[in-house]
């Protein structure tokens, strides 16, 4: 896949699947602006990548931080033409009775509203320029429900509707929006998981293994990409086969 001539920024960018995906698009000869909370490790990661990659630091769940963030990335790499919006968070793990409101709102600012700050912030100078892909990553409790982390489950759903309802209004101006469903993924995410679960989330995967960064943020370079030029309005798993099988325990 080529970026040549893009810029993508990219939330959630020094770790796990927005760090594979930035390793991508620079490879592919874009530009890349990552976004994230630590310094330090966007600071080594731009090292890593070379020229073509800068950084600003931000918790995406402060509107305002989020929102400079995304004006730094155009002052420093110019219009942005794809926004791949990772950043996220695996909240509490608890009964539904037992969710704090607090847990719920942290994990709300960071999953559901900081995506819809984002794209409100960035698709009207995409749709002006009639050029543009956005890609919110979901997760497979964009589909399904999930037992014990209600606050999570509902933020993925809701990105999902997120970016059906946004790629319907922005088809018509050359802008696409789709929707990443990562399955059991091995990134810094699942720490938040009992770890003793882990062989079980492994044992529910049809391919019988978790997901790799890499292989995720390749479908997120794809999305994101001219070769899906045809492709908006979508939630595509990278799951190793949940979504698509009934699995008999």
């Amino acid at each position: 896949m080529t970026f040549s001539g893009q810029h993508v920024v990219i939330t959630g960018a020094s770790t796990g699947i927005g760090k594979a995906a930035a390793a991508q698009i620079v490879k592919g000869g874009g530009k890349v602006t990552l976004i994230a909370r630590r310094s330090d490790l966007l600071k080594a990661l731009c090292d890593e990548l070379g020229a073509n990659a800068k950084w600003a630091a931000a918790d995406v769940g402060d509107q305002a931080q989020l929102i400079a963030a995304l004006d730094s990335a155009v002052a420093q790499n110019g219009a942005i033409d794809g926004l791949f919006l990772n950043a996220g968070t695996g909240g509490t793990f608890a009964p539904l009775e037992a969710y704090s409101d607090a847990n719920f709102d942290t994990l709300m600012a960071v999953n559901m509203k900081a995506p819809f700050w984002a794209v409100r912030h960035v698709l009207p100078a995409m749709t002006a320029r009639c050029k543009g892909s956005i890609v919110i990553t979901g997760s497979l409790a964009s589909e399904r429900g999930m037992p014990m982390n209600v606050g999570y489950v509902m933020s993925k759903h809701a990105v999902l509707g997120l970016a059906r309802a946004a790629a319907i209004e922005a088809a018509p101006h050359g802008v696409r929006v789709n929707c990443l469903l990562p399955g059991f993924i091995a990134t810094p995410l699942l720490d938040t998981v009992p770890q003793d679960q882990l062989p079980t989330l492994a044992a529910n995967v049809p391919q019988g293994r978790l997901g790799t960064a890499a292989e995720t943020a390749e479908v997120a370079a794809f999305l994101l990409s001219d070769a899906a030029s045809h492709v908006t309005g979508q939630g595509w798993a990278v799951d190793g086969g949940v979504l698509g099988t009934l699995t008999i325990r």
